[in-house]
């Protein structure tokens, strides 16, 4: 599975969840409910393409008209640490880092990087990763580092 897939599943399964499920409900069964969810089906595929491998304004763009429609209120979004290993959670880091914080905590930070807690301490201690003047770590440093461990720039550093 591809990480595009990965994510159009993801996508999916939030529209399905926080959108399609209530309209359902309100529209009790109406025949568009079925129409608007194949739509946004498509559309989630076309989305995580755009997210996973498009220019980066065009992913910008797409993740917050996501983030936006999915989490209403902007101070409401604070995901779980969880939620930064999904694909979805895995995207934003790359693409964009966090929506609304310039730092998070070590646990936040582990999450992003798929590493532990103590893992990121131990990347701080040796001089691999900065913490963040007010704590935690930068997420700008969390996002470079993903980057440079993807293209293989810091392999000897894992």
């Amino acid at each position: 599975m591809t990480k595009s897939d990965a994510l159009a599943e993801q996508i999916i399964r939030l529209l399905e969840t926080r959108l399609i499920d209530p309209l359902e409900i309100l529209l009790d069964g109406d025949a568009g409910v079925g129409q608007v969810r194949e739509r946004l089906h498509r559309r989630a595929l076309d989305w995580a393409t755009v997210i996973v491998h498009g220019s980066r304004p065009e992913a910008v763009h797409t993740i917050a008209r996501l983030i936006a429609t999915l989490h209403t209120d902007a101070h409401a979004f604070a995901p779980p640490v969880e939620w930064w290993r999904t694909p979805l959670g895995q995207a934003v880091v790359r693409r964009i880092g966090h929506p609304f914080a310039q730092s998070v905590s070590y646990a936040t930070a582990g999450a992003m990087l798929g590493i532990t807690r103590q893992g990121v301490h131990d990347l701080i201690r040796r001089g691999r990763l900065p913490r963040h003047p007010d704590g935690g770590v930068p997420v700008s440093a969390v996002q470079q580092r993903l980057l440079e461990t993807e293209s293989g720039q810091d392999e000897e550093n894992q």
